[in-house]
């Protein structure tokens, strides 16, 4: 049975930017592959909402910014453990640009995420000290909405972080598993997903909404 999108319902586009899509500093397998399929299922959709990463060149989640630190090792911030990543998704690079091949002119919010220098943000809803909210709970609460469908990148880290952190604010949240792709860094996938499912966040995939 298909799956009826209705008018109130919101597709959130998960930081499709070149730095993680191929040949990117932070590329993600295969993350060119779900641009097509995001235009096609966007067209669904009556309202759709961006998140985009954008960090200071100095960001603190940079394996450059900490003395004998390679990337994907962590160090201990206030906040708790952090990853440390290659620069990425630097403010005002090509890197950070959404990519030019999404198709989706009725896109209505961008949220950026990740320019306090010294606070990571996986999350479109709130930094990773757990307590800086971006403000996008409070835009869909007063656009009065009803499910929101996640697609993106990184299925384990943004994808996942954001939509546990819609369910835990109430919202029912569907992400769209082959318009996703992951990192999946030491496992790193299947316990998004299973953090996912623990929150209450339905899985689908494309043709289900498709037909």
């Amino acid at each position: 049975m298909t799956i009826e999108i209705k008018p109130t319902d919101v597709l959130v586009i998960v930081d499709v930017q070149y730095d993680f899509l191929p040949g990117g500093s932070l590329a993600v397998a295969g993350g060119d592959e779900i641009v097509p399929l995001i235009n096609t299922l966007a067209r669904k959709f009556t309202n759709v909402v961006f998140t985009q990463d954008w960090h200071p060149a100095d960001h603190i989640s940079f394996a450059s910014q900490h003395y004998g630190k390679e990337p994907f090792e962590t160090v201990e911030l206030p906040y708790g453990t952090q990853v440390l990543w290659p620069d990425h998704c630097v403010w005002n690079t090509r890197g950070a640009e959404l990519s030019h091949d999404l198709d989706v002119p009725h896109g209505q919010l961008i949220i950026r995420k990740g320019y306090n220098r010294l606070i990571d943000s996986y999350s479109g809803f709130q930094e990773a000290d757990r307590q800086t909210l971006t403000g996008l709970a409070g835009y869909l609460n007063e656009r009065d909405v009803d499910r929101l469908y996640i697609v993106g990148l990184a299925t384990d880290f943004c994808v996942g972080w954001t939509a546990i952190d819609a369910a835990a604010g109430g919202f029912d949240v569907t992400v769209i598993e082959d318009a996703t792709r992951a990192i999946d860094n030491a496992g790193s996938l299947a316990k998004a997903w299973a953090d996912m499912a623990e929150a209450g966040v339905e899985r689908v995939m494309s043709k289900d909404i498709l037909g």
